[in-house]
């Protein structure tokens, strides 16, 4: 499930990373590092995958993304471009809401000011002493998310050690795409909203959510080789092998994939459907693990009539 979240939910990571800062307050007393120059980034060229569904007056792009990326990928160009600057509208998984919002919402559905610590909830033993090991591996003492939901801690889980590979979320195509619309005046849509992508995961069991916490630090040693072998695939426009990346292990946890995943894709998939009711161009930019796999959108798409072309570039 590690993957899939790195995958599917990354975008809920990102305001959950943001969220856990102050989960963790360094120690003041302690000296800032002093910044050190950094060699620019080597350009590598990317070729992510592009798919269209069109009529006679009416064209959707969509483009799977990698919501954290190093720095150094040349990915908006070409047929990425050209259709995103062919676009009217920019519609994302959910438009990121603003500091000020995302601290209320971390409150209202992370936080569990009235349970027991978060340390309590895991099974004592070995699952306690992973977790405890994980936290200090991260730099962070073990109760540092005590007084949060599980899935909260286990999102933010999977974020950290992402920004330590040097993944950063400024690097990301939402980011990138987001800028780039409100430069060029475009109209930006979530699908989703940042409550709802919470909510996915608020209303998990607290087993399930301790499962999933487990699951995350169970398989954080595998991080960087993933990550690495995700990234190429999808700079390849590679959905297949991605997807199979991704599918890997989501057995273990099915009604999170469902909820996660095949749910989502069929609700974007009639979104699709009902847009295509209306003349415009639109770019679709949602995790790539939507766009790959036999349950992804485009599969849910035929199931409504359409076809999604790709793009060869």
């Amino acid at each position: 499930m590690f993957k899939r979240l790195c995958g599917a939910a990354m975008a809920v990571a990102l305001i959950g990373f943001s969220g856990a800062g102050h989960a963790a307050p360094q120690d003041s007393a302690s000296p800032a590092p002093a910044p050190q120059a950094t060699p620019a980034p080597v350009i590598r060229d990317a070729d992510p995958a592009l798919w269209v569904v069109k009529d006679k007056d009416t064209t959707i792009y969509l483009f799977g993304t990698i919501h954290v990326l190093k720095p150094g990928l040349s990915w908006f160009d070409e047929a990425v471009r050209k259709a995103f600057d062919a676009s009217n509208t920019l519609v994302l998984e959910m438009k990121m809401p603003d500091q000020a919002a995302m601290q209320a919402l971390v409150t209202k559905l992370a936080v569990d000011p009235d349970g027991p610590p978060l340390t309590d909830k895991i099974p004592a033993g070995k699952d306690r002493t992973e977790y405890a090991n994980a936290m200090t591996g991260l730099g962070l003492p073990p109760t540092a998310f005590d007084r949060y939901d599980p899935w909260f801690a286990s999102i933010s889980l999977t974020m950290l050690p992402m920004v330590k590979l040097g993944y950063r979320p400024d690097q990301g195509p939402e980011t990138v795409l987001t800028a780039a619309a409100e430069k060029d005046g475009k109209q930006i849509v979530g699908l989703e909203t940042a409550e709802q992508q919470f909510g996915y995961f608020d209303h998990l069991s607290q087993k399930a959510q301790i499962d999933m916490l487990m699951s995350t630090i169970e398989q954080m040693p595998e991080l960087p080789g993933m990550m690495n072998r995700m990234v190429d695939y999808w700079a390849k426009g590679d959905p297949k092998d991605l997807a199979k990346e991704l599918n890997e292990g989501m057995e273990d946890q099915p009604e999170l994939t469902r909820i996660l995943l095949t749910d989502r894709n069929i609700r974007w998939a009639h979104w699709i459907k009902q847009r295509m009711a209306k003349p415009g161009t639109v770019f679709i930019a949602v995790g790539a693990g939507h766009l790959a796999g036999a349950n992804s959108v485009q599969m849910q798409l035929k199931k409504e009539g359409l076809k999604a072309r790709r793009i060869r570039y």
